[in-house]
């Protein structure tokens, strides 16, 4: 089976009409986060010094918010929502995929898909405040972190995470593509779908 094919059944098609940069900046989205995902598993699940611990070890019950399995299910829920942007340059963004009962085949409207995409892109706004805070030790809030890297564990730190910063500027400009892509003709009169 050619690449080519496999990938299409793992994303969808394109949806036409759709610029090579909007595809680009889709896929994009799901490797900015990637890094950080990796990160916290390979230092909360799998134990590896890319943090200082205090009296709790990273796969403690205590040493995490909610165990390993939190650290898990938070990554790949991260890297879910993120693959969620290829959606808005897919087929299945535009069409209900045929596997979704009920739905299966019809026109997927407008604003069920923009307005949870724009609102999620300024959510993840927050990521480049709390990377600044972070890069100088202080939570949101202002207190301190309680983060311990040395060395070359920060360096590792801010590589896998300032990409995070990137998140809600890509996905609003995906979105605002989306919109203006469905909701305008090839003629440049406007049709909400």
């Amino acid at each position: 089976m050619p690449a080519h094919t496999v990938w299409s059944r793992l994303h969808g098609r394109t949806a036409e009409g759709v610029p090579r940069w909007a595809v680009l900046v889709a896929y994009a989205i799901p490797l900015v986060v990637l890094p950080s995902s990796l990160w916290r598993i390979a230092g909360f699940v799998l134990n590896m010094p890319l943090l200082e611990f205090g009296p709790t070890s990273p796969g403690d019950q205590e040493g995490t918010i909610g165990g390993w399995w939190y650290i898990l299910l938070l990554s790949v829920v991260s890297e879910a929502a993120a693959f969620l942007a290829v959606g808005l340059i897919s087929e299945w963004g535009e069409r209900w995929p045929r596997w979704v009962p009920v739905l299966r085949g019809r026109q997927v409207p407008v604003m069920a898909a923009t307005i949870p995409a724009g609102l999620g892109a300024l959510t993840l706004l927050i990521f480049p405040y709390a990377m600044t805070m972070i890069t100088f030790g202080q939570k949101i809030n202002g207190d301190p972190t309680g983060l311990v890297t040395h060395g070359w564990q920060t360096v590792i730190f801010h590589l896998t995470y300032w990409p995070l910063a990137a998140w809600g500027p890509l996905l609003a400009l995906v979105t605002v593509h989306y919109y203006r892509r469905r909701t305008t003709s090839p003629r440049g009169i406007r049709c909400i779908r």
